[in-house]
Parts: structure tokens; sequence; C-alpha cells
């Protein structure tokens, strides 16, 4: 492949997993619900003092939020924020195994 050349990779529909993060499904959860919650924001037009006047988060939250500063929140708090921001959430989970990877398949062979 010259250098000019690009390779196209489709990815899992998950970034987290592409880059091998162990906790991808958990943070792609997160992502998804933090987007929802700036998608409700902008929809209402709501500064992040708007939103902890509203809801009671502080505006400090709402802000790490919209930088996607996610490490600090569990998802069950972020789907907290969401009912604080009247919004109901239906959530649908599948499972996978995972292919043995390194401690793990040697666990099973011992």
């Amino acid at each position: 492949m010259s250098e000019k050349e690009l390779e196209l990779v489709r990815g899992s529909g998950n970034v987290y997993r592409d880059f091998g993060r162990p906790d991808a499904g958990l943070a792609q959860a997160r992502a998804v619900t933090a987007a929802k919650i700036i998608r409700i924001l902008d929809e209402r037009g709501l500064s992040l003092r708007d939103a902890e006047s509203l809801t009671g988060v502080a505006h400090s939250e709402f802000s790490r939020i919209r930088n996607t500063q996610l490490r600090r929140f569990t998802l069950d708090r972020l789907i907290g924020i969401l009912g604080k921001l009247d919004q109901d959430v239906e959530m649908s989970v599948t499972f996978k195994s995972r292919k043995p990877s390194g401690r793990a398949a040697r666990g099973r062979a011992a």
C-alpha cells in the first residue's frame, strides 16, 4: 500500500471496543446516554445554569457531560439526570461471550 492509499476498516459499532477498552459496553452506554442529555439541553435551549435550576444537578456536572468527561459518572447517575429532565429510559441489553484472552484463557488451562 502506497503512502497515499487509505485502508478502510469497518468498526464494530462501538468505538471503545474497536480500541480495546475492557469496559467498552459500559463506556458506550454512558456516551449514548450523555449524548441524549446534550441533545435535550440543545433542543430546549437550556444553558448550564438553566439546567442546574431545573434539575438540581450542578452546572459543573452538565459542563463535564457536554465536554464528554464521563469518567466521574455512573450509568445510573446519567439515567437519573435524564429522569430529572422528564425523560423515561428504556434499555435493551444483549450478552455475548468474549473471545478468550490472556489471563482468563490461562486460568482455564490450569
